[in-house]
C-alpha cells in the first residue's frame, strides 16, 4: 500500500531520509509530501519513530475529478468497508488546489455522501450509528486530480505527549527536530539553545542523541482500529527501544524568563529525558562556550508576535557578538522570519534554508561546516 506523510513545506528531504532509515520503499518527495510502499506494520513504525512528518496517511485511491458527479462515483468505487467497520466514526476533511472542483465543503458534503452510501450498502444499513472508533478520512485534490486517504495518526505527530503548557508563541517539536537535524547534532559534542522557552529544542535533541522513537509516549487512532492488529504496534515499540542509545550527553537550555525555566524542566521530566538536559536562567547576550565543537540550535523571538520589531533587532546585535566569540569549529543554526535578521545578527549566513514556522515564512540560517 502507499503511504503518504504531509510535512511543512522545507523539510521533505529530512522527512524522506527519516523514511529511507526505516528502510521504506519507492521513498519519493514532492512539495509538502513525502511518498513511500509500505505495510500494516510501517504505519506502526512511521507513527512511532518520525520526528519531522507531520501525520501517516493510507492511501486509498487517486483519480480525475473534472466535476462533482466523478467525485462522487470515484469515492463511491473505493472499498471502504475494508477499512471501516460498521459502526466506525468517519468524519471527512481535506482542500482542493488549482481544480474546478475549489469549493472544499461541497467536497466534504460529497466525500461523505458517497463513503456512507458504499458502507449503508455493505453492511445493509440506510443510517450508519459512527458510534465507534474514529477513522478520519481525508481528501486532497490537485489539478484536478483527487486522492482520498485514511489518517493514520490522529493527532499530529508533533505532539509527543510531553508539553503539556506553553510559553508565548510555540515551536512545534516536529519543526525543533528538524533544526535539530540540519545542525548534524548526533549526541557527541555540547549542544545548546540560548533561547529555549519551553525547552522544545534541546528535548528534541535528547531524544536524538538518545535515538529515542519521539511517539512512543501517546496514542495513535489506528491502534483502535479493528483491522489492525494491536501485535503490530507492540513489535514497532519493541523495534524501537532496541534501537535506543544509553549515554551521557551535554545539552543546555537558557532563557532570560525564569516561569520558562521552570516549566521547560518540567516538560524534560514529562519526556524521560531530565538526565541528559540541563536548563538554566540566562542571558543569551552573555553565552559563550568554550569548547572546540559544539551545536547552537535557537528560535529567537521574531518581533512579530512575541517583541517589538527594534526589540528584536537588538537582541539579535548582543546576541550576535557573543555568537562570534565562539569557538570557529561550532556550527549554529538560527530559525527567525526577520526580513534583516543577517544584518542585525552582524553575520552573514554560510547557509540559509527556507522554512514555515506554522503559517509564517522563515529561514534557517545555518553557520558553521
Amino acid at each position: 500500500m502507499t503511504l503518504t506523510v504531509p510535512c511543512l513545506f522545507g523539510l521533505e528531504g529530512l522527512v524522506s531520509d527519516e523514511m529511507k532509515r526505516l528502510k521504506l520503499n519507492n521513498v519519493r518527495a514532492e512539495n509538502g509530501r513525502v511518498h513511500c510502499e509500505g505495510s500494516m506494520l510501517d504505519i506502526a513504525r512511521l507513527n512511532l519513530n518520525l520526528r519531522c512528518g507531520a501525520r501517516v496517511l493510507m492511501e486509498l485511491g487517486s483519480f480525475p475529478v473534472p466535476d462533482f458527479e466523478a467525485l462522487f462515483q470515484g469515492v463511491l468505487a473505493l472499498p471502504w468497508e475494508d477499512y471501516i467497520p460498521r459502526d466506525g466514526e468517519f468524519p471527512v476533511k481535506g482542500y482542493s488546489l488549482t481544480s474546478v472542483l475549489h469549493s472544499v465543503p461541497a467536497c466534504q458534503a460529497i466525500v461523505k455522501k458517497a463513503a456512507a452510501k458504499r458502507l449503508g450498502s455493505a453492511y445493509g444499513c440506510e443510517t450508519l450509528p459512527e458510534t465507534g472508533s474514529r477513522y478520519q478520512i481525508q481528501f486532497a485534490i490537485i489539478k484536478d486530480i483527487a486522492t482520498l486517504y485514511l489518517d493514520t495518526s490522529g493527532d499530529g505527530l508533533y505532539k509527543r505527549g510531553y508539553r503539556a503548557k506553553n510559553m508565548g508563541a510555540p515551536l512545534r517539536e516536529t519543526l525543533a527536530a528538524a533544526l535539530v537535524t540540519l545542525s548534524r547534532y548526533r549526541g557527541g559534542d555540547p549542544f545548546c539553545d540560548p533561547f529555549c522557552g519551553s525547552g522544545t529544542i534541546p528535548i528534541e535533541a535528547a531524544l536524538i542523541a538518545k535515538n529515542r522513537a519521539p511517539g512512543l509516549d501517546r496514542s495513535f487512532a489506528s491502534q483502535r482500529w479493528k483491522n489492525m492488529d494491536s501485535g503490530l504496534w507492540l513489535e514497532a515499540a519493541d523495534e524501537a527501544q532496541d534501537c535506543e542509545f544509553h549515554g551521557t550527553y551535554d545539552i543546555w537550555g537558557g532563557d532570560i524568563d525564569p516561569a520558562a525555566v521552570e516549566l521547560a524542566r518540567h516538560n524534560a521530566e514529562l519526556a524521560g529525558v531530565e538526565d541528559c538536559v540541563r536548563f538554566e536562567t540566562a542571558d543569551a547576550a552573555k553565552f559563550h562556550r568554550s569548547s572546540e565543537y559544539g551545536q547552537l540550535v535557537t528560535n529567537p523571538p521574531y518581533g512579530e508576535r512575541l517583541l517589538e520589531k527594534r526589540e528584536a533587532e537588538a537582541l539579535y546585535r548582543s546576541f550576535g557578538q557573543a555568537h562570534r566569540a565562539l569557538p570557529p569549529k561550532w556550527r549554529t543554526v538560527i530559525l527567525s522570519s526577520h526580513t534583516e535578521f543577517e544584518r542585525c545578527f552582524g553575520q552573514p549566513a554560510d547557509k540559509k534554508r527556507k522554512l514555515y514556522n506554522g503559517m509564517l515564512k522563515c529561514d534557517a540560517f545555518l553557520y558553521g561546516k
